[in-house]
């Protein structure tokens, strides 16, 4: 199951905490390092739901805790801006040395001006993008202005940041002001997305607007119309991996021989993959996600398991209605298949006495298209009957489990 605990050593010694998140098949287009927003963590819900969302996208995600944060040992007090940038150079090494170097950096809020700067150091990384990000670095001020000058008169001083205390070092405020974006972003040469909601109220659209007049092409901005800064929303994740996957395919080079998905030597292979309910199912050639809905505690971002069997009905009497026509050479133009499914009660149970006996019954509403006389419409009714997963679902029907070795 996502995501696989991970530790890496930083160029200082410390122990960094990390979660890599990989496809189902185990086998990534590419890689991509997701950097956190100030003072969050890579368990931080946005994170590790767009990294999921990414990983289903078919893009390995590495997330981490920066240094003094989350898991990751050192202290936060002692940290600057340009550790953190540090902190994700050492992480790209770790990627290249234990799996393949990075095509990409994501960065939420200052995550986002961080893989800014650490993009222009790794020559693999191809592409950019940040969600939310300041133009300027020094924009975090903002968070902790009433102590400015406590941290100037004291060194540091003691503050509360979403309800958390940290210690905030005049050296961490002094390097966020050495940091401006402007110049930087002109030598930038990395294909660029921006990110960022009009809404957002804790760093200002205008920053979107900055990042994308100083920077050079290939740049895109995507608005999160709607979003708050934190992505909070669950389809606001899934929204900004199913985005970054389209973008990547025009700007980053992956290899263009279609692989056929892992499924280990089977003909499907399912796993969940999120923080609930949401899963995974590969054939050798297609994925999809599967899911519960809200209201059972999912996150309803794909069908539930009834609704796939449904559908796996359905979809085999259309075709096998389509395949008869053609045979017959009958001018049938369409075919719509709606179906329900519901538990009745069994009249004729094996056990009348046990009144409340039910049984599966699938409801086929067949609508045909075309030029079809009567005697035509009947026969392609008595058709859909002898589908294959008809025949499979009436079919005594045996599943054999076992635990993998």
């Amino acid at each position: 199951m996502n995501p696989k605990r991970l530790t890496f050593t930083n160029r200082n010694g410390h122990e960094l905490a990390a979660h890599l998140y990989l496809p189902a098949d185990q086998k990534p287009h590419f890689f991509a390092i997701f950097a956190h927003c100030f003072t969050c963590s890579k368990n931080f819900s946005a994170v590790t739901r767009i990294c999921t969302a990414l990983s289903q996208n078919g893009i390995a995600a590495l997330s981490f805790d920066f240094t003094g944060l989350g898991m990751s040992e050192g202290e936060f007090a002692d940290s600057t801006f340009t550790g953190n940038v540090s902190d994700l150079l050492d992480a790209a090494d770790f990627l290249t040395r234990e799996y393949q170097s990075p095509k990409m950096l994501i960065g939420h809020s200052l995550g986002g001006a961080a893989v800014l700067y650490a993009a222009a150091e790794i020559s693999e990384v191809e592409a950019v993008v940040t969600i939310a990000a300041p133009a300027f670095p020094a924009h975090v001020r903002h968070l902790f202005v009433d102590s400015i000058e406590e941290i100037e008169k004291s060194g540091s001083a003691k503050v509360k940041i979403g309800g958390r205390p940290f210690h905030i070092s005049k050296s961490f405020v002094d390097d966020l002001e050495q940091k401006p974006l402007a110049t930087f972003l002109k030598k930038l040469k990395k294909s660029l997305l921006i990110m960022h909601s009009p809404q957002d109220e804790i760093v200002e659209i205008s920053n979107a607007a900055e990042i994308y007049s100083a920077a050079f092409h290939p740049k895109s901005f995507i608005s999160l119309d709607g979003a708050n800064h934190l992505v909070s929303d669950p389809k606001d994740s899934e929204y900004i991996a199913e985005v970054i996957g389209s973008w990547s395919k025009r700007y980053v080079i992956v290899n263009e021989e279609k692989q056929s998905n892992d499924t280990q030597g089977n003909q499907v292979f399912v796993r969940l993959s999120g923080e609930k309910y949401t899963t995974e199912v590969m054939t050798p050639n297609h994925h999809l996600i599967a899911d519960e809905p809200a209201d059972l505690g999912g996150d309803d971002l794909g069908p539930n398991p009834y609704d796939l069997l449904m559908a796996s009905l359905g979809s085999c009497t259309a075709m096998t209605l389509k395949m008869y026509a053609d045979r017959k050479k009958w001018p049938l133009k369409e075919v719509s298949v709606f179906l329900n499914h519901e538990k009745v009660h069994l009249s004729d149970s094996a056990h009348p006495e046990e009144n409340t006996a039910k049984v599966s019954q699938f409801t086929r509403i067949i609508e045909i298209e075309g030029e079809l006389d009567a005697e035509q419409r009947q026969k392609l009714l008595e058709i859909s009957n002898k589908c294959p997963v008809h025949r499979t679902l009436q079919e005594e029907i045996i599943i054999q489990t076992m635990l993998a070795k």
